[in-house]
């Protein structure tokens, strides 16, 4: 049965003195957790190439009592840890790296390069965290299977590949991960924060996270010399108009209100100053949280483009192609009742003025992925501090920004950042598998 962590714990503890018990274990784990965490952040690896980070996760997840199931959607790693009746809660840490060339100056800073999926040679940083979140399940692990006492059900450690090239969810979910292991009745996961200091708990019931399309745009036109302009269908143009034309879906389309970003990241098109091209290509990211506002959006993207194409006079067969591609990440949204109660148990560890409610994103998250699988399975993203407190403040009181995440300049405070996930994800645990005082 399950109990908040406001009352009487198991064999008779108050709340406090289970507290006192987690971070004695973290205590006695954190100086291991440490150098963990510098091995995977200066051994970072690309999406779906996560082969050496899933073989030390499962190693360490086997370690600490799980049985192991490595390769679940490609390098995707299963840790199952069983102690008696009771439900069943996913904890999810994702553990892919990104093509960026870090830049932090610290003594465990990557140097790693690799080929990207194109056969490039890339520089690659854990510059989104995914090495704390490694480092945070592991520590949850282990410390959980040494209180055995305080908690009954089933717990399944999530190793997930390919977060950031999107994907790395859906295949583990593809690959039966719902059918080969308990499903889960409750879905979990930590992300490090840049904008939060180290010790404080950011929560975000509903949307956390927006619907990510990937929009690719083939402006088609009739080429020709760069002083003949009559003599063409000048797609540079064309693309041009159309551009500043989506920009009207947000403004005059979508009702106020409703979140929608409509971003032109890339444009490329023709080969020299003097030569009009036959074609030019757009790429888009397209960003919103409810699935109507969504379609709505990828319809005018099509509706738009073909109506400027038919207006510059561009024949009917060679219209703009619009394709959206398989880059697709669905919203977050955090179950509002299972947040709350989250937010309630966690207060008792931390004190209510280190947890702070946080505004929704527009950036993407495949977590989402696991809370999509009918029946849906409730599921909840929080995300932990990691900036140093004192850079914090200067940082608000001059008005200079700190790296964000995805920068390489950006790396979170190790301490009390890995003491403050493992703390929390073990909470939640505890406030949905706590055993009730007999």
């Amino acid at each position: 049965m399950m109990v908040c962590l406001t009352a009487v714990c198991a064999c008779g503890q108050s709340p406090a003195s289970t507290q006192e018990l987690v971070q004695s274990h973290l205590a006695q784990e954190y100086p291991s957790l440490l150098e963990l965490y510098k091995h995977l952040h200066s051994h970072p690896e690309l999406s779906f190439q996560e082969v050496q980070s899933a073989a030390r996760v499962a190693d360490e997840l086997r370690k600490a009592g799980c049985e192991v199931t490595p390769g679940v959607g490609k390098h995707g790693v299963v840790g199952v840890l069983r102690n008696g009746a009771g439900p069943t809660v996913l904890l999810r840490a994702d553990m892919d790296a990104l093509p960026v060339k870090e830049q932090t100056g610290l003594p465990y800073a990557s140097s790693v390069t690799a080929k990207d999926a194109q056969g490039n040679e890339v520089p690659v940083m854990h510059a989104c965290g995914h090495d704390i979140h490694m480092t945070w399940l592991v520590g949850t692990a282990r410390v959980l299977g040494q209180i055995k006492d305080h908690w009954s059900g089933t717990l399944i450690f999530i190793g997930q590949p390919a977060e950031e090239a999107v994907g790395g969810a859906q295949a583990m979910l593809d690959d039966g991960l719902f059918k080969r292991f308990p499903r889960p009745d409750f879905g979990f996961a930590l992300h490090d924060d840049a904008e939060l200091a180290a010790g404080t708990v950011g929560y975000t019931p509903g949307y956390s996270g927006a619907n990510v399309d990937s929009v690719d745009i083939t402006v088609h036109g009739v080429g020709g010399h760069g002083a003949y302009p009559h003599k063409t269908r000048d797609p540079v143009v064309l693309a041009a108009q159309i551009v500043l034309a989506l920009q009207e879906i947000v403004s005059r389309e979508v009702q106020p209100g409703e979140p929608v970003v409509v971003t032109v990241g890339s444009i490329h098109g023709g080969t020299r100053r003097n030569i009009i091209p036959d074609e030019v290509r757009l790429r888009l990211t397209v960003r919103s949280y409810k699935e109507e506002v969504r379609q709505q959006t990828l319809a005018a993207i099509k509706r738009i483009v073909r109506g400027q194409a038919l207006a510059a006079g561009i024949p009917e067969d060679r219209l703009p192609e619009v394709n959206l591609t398989d880059e697709i990440t669905p919203a977050l949204y955090n179950d509002p009742k299972l947040t709350e109660r989250l937010v309630g148990a966690l207060k008792a560890w931390f004190g209510e003025a280190n947890l702070i409610r946080k505004p929704p994103s527009m950036g993407g998250e495949d977590f989402s992925a696991f809370g999509r699988t009918e029946p849906k399975v409730p599921i909840c993203m929080l995300n932990i501090g990691g900036v140093n407190p004192e850079a914090l403040k200067e940082s608000q009181r001059t008005g200079q920004p700190l790296p964000s995440l995805h920068s390489p300049l950006w790396a979170p405070v190790p301490e009390p950042t890995i003491k403050t996930g493992v703390t929390a994800m073990t909470a939640a645990v505890l406030e949905l598998l706590g055993k009730r005082a007999e």
